[in-house]
């Protein structure tokens, strides 16, 4: 019977105060990082019922697919204790190892910078090999997505260095895409954050459009991620580490989902600006107006992100995002590595929107519908209860079959918590053996399935009231 071969999880968002991975001092808003979170620990245990079912006795690969550790919402050293937390659950000192040593890790937007360290890393070590006067080649700011030259992780692999029984653990970085193909080149798994689905992850090549029309967007992924790797960087993954700024700023994005909250930061922002200004009044009466109308334009642009959307999967402009990435710069990159040829049995993985989904659908340039499987995120973004929002994990096996492990979707009543396996096939297909066998160990009256729902109905609940407590700050 098929075993799991290799565990994807992705927004984590560890050490961020709205992530039920992270725990929480009690009565207070604080996170607390001398402990796992209650989720965490049911989550490990979850994940070790299903691996000790494996077979064999080859350990799974664990793939961390992005925004695993909150770096643009909180401090680095807080992500950091919580990331270890999550590497003692499963990589016991005194008890069998859930996984394979060496981790990947395609970092996302929140975590950028996870990149940006590495990749920098790695160009030191090149430069000190050359030879004096020897070309210097330009800083890569992508990898290979098939069989890529992976780049050693220098920050979360000191981490684990920090265990003596991890000395020989290594975190290996491939960015922004990475794929799995099947021996015989007919089946293929590609793994991605997915922030780029989103445009404003792509402010610099929207600007620079404007600015020259008669310039056309990258087709090519390493173009368009060193136009923007600065702006996403900065904006979206180090500002934690900003101090009192760093702190602002998560309480600007969870303002951002309350309108008049909204209002009153914009009032904020207009009467500081006219408080610098010295003018006639009749002249400060219509500044105000127009910066009103500005203010209203910009934040109306950012407001709400995808994550805080709660009537659709995907939006209208996520949608077409997609479209757009894996039409022009992910079908472009297929290609080039892969000889052109473009395999009849995609499955494409990603995250980022923190609202599980798996749905078949169709992109220009494909001799098929892809498999699309999208693995939430583990925080709450809105006081409110949205069901679309969750969090699940990708389990694959050898033959690359692809299965859904729902772990929650948020629910007004926790006795709708549940975890479902679930599995994309084609019209009059039967499920594959390994949906079969994932789903026949998955009983929600049973531990730790029960334990696990219970926990993350209970959880969720706090952290949307400690979000509200946020919000009227």
């Amino acid at each position: 019977m098929p075993d799991i071969r290799y565990v994807c999880l992705s927004d984590m968002h560890l050490g961020a105060d709205n992530s039920i991975l992270t725990a929480i001092k009690p009565g207070s808003i604080e996170t607390d990082t001398s402990r796992p979170s209650a989720v965490m620990s049911q989550l490990a245990l979850c994940l070790r019922e299903l691996i000790a079912r494996n077979e064999g006795a080859e350990k799974p690969t664990l793939i961390l697919n992005g925004d695993i550790l909150e770096m643009a919402l909180t401090d680095v050293n807080k992500a950091a204790m919580v990331f270890e937390r999550f590497i003692e659950l499963v990589f016991p000192p005194d008890g069998e190892a859930l996984f394979k040593k060496d981790i990947l890790y395609f970092p996302g937007n929140h975590d950028h910078h996870i990149w940006e360290s590495a990749r920098e890393t790695g160009y030191l070590s090149y430069i000190r090999g050359l030879q004096p006067g020897a070309a210097i080649d330009p800083p890569n700011h992508t990898t290979k997505m098939f069989r890529p030259d992976f780049v050693l992780e220098p920050f979360l692999t000191s981490l684990l260095h920090v265990y003596p029984h991890l000395q020989d653990a290594t975190v290996n970085i491939a960015y922004p895409n990475y794929a799995l193909l099947s021996q015989n080149g007919q089946k293929c798994v590609i793994f991605s954050h997915g922030h780029y689905v989103e445009s404003i992850y792509s402010l610099m090549t929207s600007l620079n459009t404007m600015v020259f029309p008669d310039r056309k967007r990258p087709t090519i992924m390493w173009e368009l991620e060193a136009e923007n790797f600065a702006w996403i960087d900065f904006f979206w993954s180090t500002l934690g580490r900003s101090g009192d700024v760093g702190q602002d700023i998560g309480l600007f994005y969870a303002k951002l989902q309350d309108h008049k909250q909204v209002q009153k930061l914009i009032a904020n922002f207009i009467t500081a600006w006219l408080a610098q200004t010295r003018q006639f009044r009749l002249l400060a009466e219509i500044e105000e107006r127009g910066l009103e109308w500005m203010v209203n334009y910009i934040f109306n642009k950012l407001h709400p992100l995808e994550k805080q959307r709660t009537d659709a999967a995907l939006s209208a402009g996520a949608l077409s995002g997609l479209q757009w990435f894996t039409q022009g710069v992910l079908l472009e990159q297929l290609k080039a590595e892969n000889n052109s040829a473009i395999p009849p049995d995609i499955a494409f993985l990603f995250g980022h929107t923190h609202k599980p989904f798996q749905q078949q659908m169709s992109f220009t340039g494909y001799p098929a519908p892809l498999k699309v499987y999208n693995s939430g995120g583990w925080v709450v973004d809105t006081v409110n209860i949205s069901p679309l929002h969750g969090a699940a994990v990708l389990l694959l096996d050898d033959l690359l079959d692809t299965v859904s492990l729902s772990m929650y979707n948020q629910a007004v009543n926790p006795q709708d918590y549940a975890v479902r396996v679930e599995e994309l096939t084609s019209p009059g297909t039967a499920n594959s053996a390994f949906y079969t066998r994932v789903n026949a160990f998955v009983n929600n009256a049973r531990d730790p399935w029960k334990p696990f729902s219970q926990t993350v109905a209970a959880t969720v609940d706090v952290h949307a009231r400690l979000l509200q407590t946020k919000i009227n700050l």
